[in-house]
């Protein structure tokens, strides 16, 4: 099977050579049983390169399985790749066969490799290594067939200095490695895909489709598509669906898309309606971002508040007192709460000024809160909003439930 034969089966669009030596590459190796690590970002399409090894390889007559590692949950990753016995644990009312014995004289594609837990990683290796699982409650070995593609988007290289990736496991699975170029290094192809993506909404929906003048379409170019593909055919599509006009201008992107040459973190770009589009996983660090900066805001209100009070309580008789802002209050003649929102029966209430225990509980230092602290901190609200469950609170958060397992990992909030 030739380059377009492949490219036409796997509805590839692209003539970039980084992106055409990924191809025949893929190609060249899935004759072999050699374990393949796929690295590409996000949106890149690496599971593409799963099935194209897959169905040119000896084992195309058994089904691709593919699993999605960070999407599992670290209590269940066990016994979803391994299988489990019955009475093994509490739920198990049966045996169960794992996703590695039913890719038995096949191929199993682990996804997001780099997020399985240090614990999950010593057992892969053990398969990679004898062929050989323990299922969940079992103390036998069983032997399995099976050869495996890995993918992700983790820089396996860091996670290994920090800890995080067995480098032995990392060599095992690396035996050939493939690389997808991100699509701004494949610039040329961006037109052909939009090409590709407005031809198919407007067949979809019997709509006219939707073209690009020369300044927009250099404009696409230059965006830098941290979100690779899947970012593009998400904006054609918003396109082509929204937009009246068929042909679209550069004045019209900029209300989907912004470029900036230094700009390294996607944004949230309005349509004319207000609706927005968020650009991959990161838009919880956005969010975190400006949680964290109201509650800062808070602290400094609430300070201002407390210190208001403070210099208020046990103090009146119709003279005007000085204020913390640089203004005056009289009780007699100007209302407490035109200042603070606080009523003056509310005043009698609270301790005076003298109150040390009111001083140092009650005032609220103004500590910065790190980006870490801020997008934690917007997880924590999003799960004990929903009660614990992940579908809404990824929802909320505007991310995806595998992003979101990751997080809850990385941060310790398994117990929400």
């Amino acid at each position: 099977m030739d380059l377009q034969q492949i490219k036409n089966k796997y509805d590839i669009i692209g003539n970039a050579p980084l992106f055409l030596n990924a191809i025949n590459k893929a190609v060249q190796v899935a004759p072999t049983d050699l374990s393949i690590l796929v690295t590409g970002e996000s949106g890149a399409g690496k599971e593409v390169f799963a099935r194209m090894v897959h169905d040119n390889s000896p084992r195309r007559t058994k089904r691709l399985v593919s699993v999605n590692c960070g999407a599992i949950p670290e209590g269940t990753i066990e016994s979803e790749l391994f299988g489990h016995l019955k009475g093994s644990f509490t739920g198990a009312d049966r045996d169960r066969k794992g996703y590695f014995e039913e890719a038995d004289k096949s191929t199993i594609f682990l996804d997001e490799v780099g997020e399985l837990p240090l614990a999950m990683q010593v057992k892969l290796l053990r398969v990679l290594e004898n062929g050989e699982i323990i299922p969940v409650g079992s103390s036998s070995a069983r032997k399995v067939d099976v050869r495996i593609v890995a993918a992700t988007n983790v820089d396996l290289s860091e996670a290994i200095r920090k800890g995080r990736f067995r480098e032995d496991l990392y060599y095992r699975l690396n035996q050939i490695s493939i690389a997808i170029p991100p699509l701004r290094e494949r610039k040329e192809d961006i037109p052909l895909l939009f090409l590709k993506f407005a031809t198919d909404v407007a067949e979809k929906y019997q709509m006219r489709p939707i073209s690009l003048d020369e300044e927009a379409k250099a404009y696409l170019m230059a965006y830098p598509w941290y979100g690779n593909v899947r970012e593009l055919k998400n904006i054609t599509e918003q396109l082509a669906i929204v937009e009246k006009d068929r042909v679209i201008t550069k004045e019209v992107l900029q209300r989907y898309i912004h470029v900036t040459p230094d700009s390294h973190l996607p944004v949230l770009f309005q349509g004319e309606d207000g609706a927005g589009a968020s650009i991959s996983d990161r838009e919880l660090l956005l969010k975190a971002l400006s949680m964290g900066q109201m509650i800062n805001d808070m602290r400094g209100e609430i300070n201002q508040l407390k210190q208001m009070v403070t210099a208020l309580a046990g103090q009146g008789g119709g003279q005007p007192q000085a204020l913390p802002n640089g203004a005056y209050y009289n009780q007699d003649y100007y209302p407490l709460e035109h200042h603070t929102g606080v009523s003056p029966m509310d005043v009698t209430t609270m301790p005076s000024g003298d109150d040390e225990e009111f001083q140092e509980s009650e005032v609220i230092e103004d500590e910065p809160v790190s980006l870490v602290e801020r997008e934690k901190l917007a997880i924590r609200k999003a799960l004990e909003h929903h009660r614990g469950r992940r579908r809404p609170a990824a929802r909320e958060l505007g991310i995806s439930e595998r992003t979101l397992y990751r997080k809850i990992k990385e941060y310790k909030l398994e117990e929400i």
